[in-house]
C-alpha cells in the first residue's frame, strides 16, 4: 500500500496533508525515514512510526448511515449523487461500498465498508438476516392485510415471499403506519408486497439491519463509523 493512503486511511487528513508530513521527516518504515507518498510499505509487516509514535493500520471501514431520499445506494454514478458522495474525503479513501442496497427514494439504514466478508455476512440470502422497514401507507392496514403479509404473499412476477413480521406502533391510531420485518432483500420488495395485499407504500424508511437499529441522532444524510458491538451484531441472524 502507498505511504500517502495508508496515512490517510489513519486519519492523518488529505493526501495533501500527509505529504507536508513527509517532507519533515516524521514518517519511518523499519527505522528508514520516508519522504515520498508513492512508496509502497506491507502495513501487517513493517515496522511504522510517526513523530516518533507506532503506528498500527486499520484496514477496513464500517459505516452507520441515515440514507436521506433521491440518493443512489452506489459507489458512483455518471449524472446522480450516491452515498458515498456523502461521505468524507478522509473516508473516500477507504472506498466503501453499500452493504446492500435501498431505492433511491427510500430512506433510512445503509451500512457501508471496504469489508467484503463482513458485507456478505449480512447481504448473502442464505443467511436471512431480517430487515425492518418503517411504512407509511396510502390505506389503512387491516386485519386480512395483516395475515397474509405475515403468511407470505405471491408478487406480480410469481415469487411466494417468505412471510414477513408486522408491527404496527403504539402511536399510530390510524393504521397509516406500519413496521414490516422480512429476509429477503427482492427489487422493491416492500412496496410489492403492500401491493399484492391492495394497499400503496408512501414512504418508506429502513430502520434495523440485523439487531442494529438506526442511530436515531442521525439526521437524513449524516453518519457515524459503527461501534465494535455493532459490527458484530449486524451480521447476526435474528431469533425466529
Amino acid at each position: 500500500m502507498r505511504v500517502d493512503k495508508l496515512l490517510s486511511h489513519l486519519g492523518y487528513g488529505s493526501r495533501k496533508d500527509v505529504k507536508y508530513l513527509l517532507k519533515k521527516g516524521l514518517f519511518s518504515v523499519n527505522g528508514q525515514t520516508v519522504k515520498e507518498g508513492k512508496v509502497h510499505v506491507n502495513p501487517e509487516e513493517d515496522e511504522l512510526v510517526l513523530s516518533g509514535e507506532p503506528l498500527h493500520y486499520r484496514p477496513y471501514i464500517y459505516l452507520m448511515m441515515n440514507k436521506p431520499p433521491g440518493v443512489l445506494s452506489a459507489t458512483e454514478d455518471q449524472s446522480q449523487s450516491t452515498v458515498v458522495d456523502l461521505l468524507t474525503d478522509e473516508d473516500k479513501l477507504f472506498e466503501p461500498f453499500p452493504v446492500g442496497r435501498l431505492d433511491k427514494d427510500t430512506t433510512g439504514l445503509l451500512l457501508l465498508t471496504n469489508d467484503g466478508k463482513w458485507a456478505h455476512s449480512i447481504s448473502s440470502p442464505k443467511r436471512k438476516v431480517e430487515k425492518t422497514y418503517q411504512v407509511q401507507l396510502a390505506e389503512p392496514v387491516t386485519e386480512t392485510m395483516i395475515n397474509a403479509l405475515e403468511s407470505g404473499v405471491i408478487l406480480d412476477d410469481g415469487y411466494q415471499t417468505l412471510p414477513g413480521k408486522v408491527v404496527i406502533p403504539d402511536a399510530d391510531s390510524s393504521l397509516h403506519k406500519v413496521h414490516l420485518s422480512i429476509q429477503e432483500g427482492k427489487y422493491h420488495q416492500v412496496k410489492r408486497m403492500f401491493a399484492a395485499v391492495g394497499n400503496h407504500v408512501r414512504q418508506l424508511k429502513r430502520i434495523e439491519i440485523g439487531n442494529v437499529t438506526l442511530d436515531p441522532t442521525l439526521q437524513q444524510g449524516e453518519y457515524r463509523e459503527l461501534s465494535a458491538e455493532e459490527i458484530f451484531l449486524s451480521g447476526q441472524v435474528s431469533e425466529q
